[in-house]
């Protein structure tokens, strides 16, 4: 981002002032679709994929995610190595809130068998995903300056879904990947089954 400073006299004697891009602006990096799917992945450098130090932040968002299975659970995991393995240490947390159809029952809790400790698994963003027709979740994760080599890699999420026993769910998920090596690519799929439709669009937050 350029700034670009003007005085008084530099004011009245202007004809134009350069193009300018404002702080927080998104910019489209790209945009996947899913047709029955086994996973869904963003590669820096592979598929005009930009997950590098170009931005400090990084947005996805994501539309009408339909499992292909019933009562599954909405993954993702980072990679440091380009997508050759997806199996970095990362801490987490989560909780959830619900309300069932019906009004009753409806809960604010902390979900513990949802984070991890130092693991290396699939972390869960939306888990007890429904495959009805008419069902899917939508959310949005945002992950923090990946290629610095100094700090961690902080994320953090928010889904909301259709549960498959008939609940509005909401799942809040954080953490932080426990490394100092640069987070290179990024992975989704459903921990039983395809994801039978639906889109993740990958932003550049400036």
């Amino acid at each position: 981002m350029s700034i670009v400073k003007l005085n008084n006299r530099a004011v009245r004697s202007a004809t134009a002032v350069g193009t300018t891009t404002q702080l927080g602006d998104m910019v489209l990096i790209k945009k996947l679709t899913a047709s029955s799917s086994a996973t869904l992945s963003f590669v820096d450098g592979s598929s005009d994929v930009v997950l590098d130090n170009t931005y400090k932040e990084y947005l996805f968002i994501f539309k009408d995610i339909h499992p292909q299975t019933d009562n599954v659970d909405f993954d993702f995991q980072a990679s440091t190595d380009g997508g050759s393995n997806y199996n970095t240490t990362m801490t987490t947390s989560a909780f959830i809130s619900y309300h069932q159809e019906d009004g009753s029952p409806a809960a604010l809790s902390y979900v513990t068998a949802q984070d991890q400790a130092q693991g290396t698994s699939f972390q869960g963003l939306s888990d007890n995903q429904g495959n009805g027709d008419d069902e899917c979740c939508v959310g949005t994760l945002h992950l923090f300056n990946p290629s610095n080599t100094t700090f961690v890699k902080h994320f953090m999420s928010r889904f909301n879904q259709y549960n498959y026993d008939n609940y509005s769910r909401e799942d809040y998920v954080a953490g932080y990947f426990n490394t100092t090596s640069a987070i290179n690519a990024v992975q989704f799929k459903f921990d039983s089954g395809n994801i039978d439709a639906g889109t993740i669009t990958l932003y550049g937050i400036n």
